[in-house]
């Protein structure tokens, strides 16, 4: 029942729709459709004043204010929070619970906050998320317990001595697991491991053609923070094993890359 209720949603959204214009209209082929959907995605991702569907905005602490302060006196930083992904979400939920879609998003949220330049408490999570602050508590302690590092406003003093759920993920993927095991194992979607491995292979390729961090973030749309982390993950685990996979992944970014403009100049 519940796959057939998010067959039901998926068929309504923007991405669905777009699918299907590119399969009939311009004749492509499912696995290109999908591909040319993820590129027009990861083009447009943080180009528009507009929220999508399932995003709103929140102002949270910026993460350049002191701690210590009244937050009254604290600066304050608008950002936009994700708080339903739609199909990646409803994937988490079908295949590990309510429990692990809410961890998920927790992981989600604080990464896009510190992305904005802001820092999220747990008050905050709880309250987009209609929950209790103590939920939130017991959710934080369990990915803890994992090894993920939530980048809260309580520890914020310690950023850079942890990781961050996507170089969590990343560093399994350098280690030779499939996108399937990674996504069993962190209870995230196969699209969420994908798009992480993909944002961290077109840092890595930047980083080795010259291009400065900060220039990585503006071209990608990413927050320093994480083009740090990840230029961090590529220097520990820089092994031969891993540099080859690195490069097969970016042999395949750029084969796709060549098939779509191929498609375009031929009029397709």
């Amino acid at each position: 029942m519940k796959r057939e209720v998010m067959s039901r949603l998926t068929a309504k959204t923007k991405e669905q729709q777009l699918l299907h214009i590119l399969q009939k209209e311009f004749q492509q082929p499912p696995r290109m459709a999908r591909a040319i959907l993820e590129d027009v995605q990861e083009c447009l991702r943080g180009t528009s004043n507009q929220i999508e569907t399932g995003q709103m905005r929140v102002m949270l602490v910026s993460m350049t204010a002191r701690h210590g302060e009244a937050l009254s006196n604290t600066e304050q930083k608008e950002v936009v929070w994700t708080i339903d992904a739609g199909k990646e979400d409803w994937q988490v939920q079908i295949k590990h619970g309510v429990v692990a879609m809410r961890q998920q998003r927790i992981q989600r949220l604080l990464t896009e906050a510190v992305e904005q330049g802001a820092v999220a408490s747990q008050e905050d999570l709880a309250q987009v998320l209609h929950v209790s602050v103590r939920t939130i508590k017991r959710d934080c302690a369990t990915l803890t317990a994992q090894g993920v590092y939530l980048p809260t406003r309580g520890n914020l003093k310690g950023i850079g001595r942890g990781q961050t759920h996507k170089a969590l993920i990343v560093g399994r993927w350098l280690r030779g697991e499939t996108y399937d095991q990674i996504a069993r194992a962190t209870h995230h979607s196969v699209v969420s491991v994908q798009r992480y491995v993909r944002a961290f292979s077109q840092v890595i390729q930047l980083q080795q053609q010259g291009v400065s961090r900060d220039e990585i973030g503006m071209l990608l749309q990413i927050g320093w923070p994480l083009v740090a982390e990840y230029l961090t993950i590529y220097e520990k685990y820089d092994t031969p094993f891993a540099r080859e996979r690195l490069t097969s992944q970016l042999e395949r970014f750029q084969q796709r890359s060549r098939g779509t403009q191929a498609k375009k100049k031929r009029g397709i």
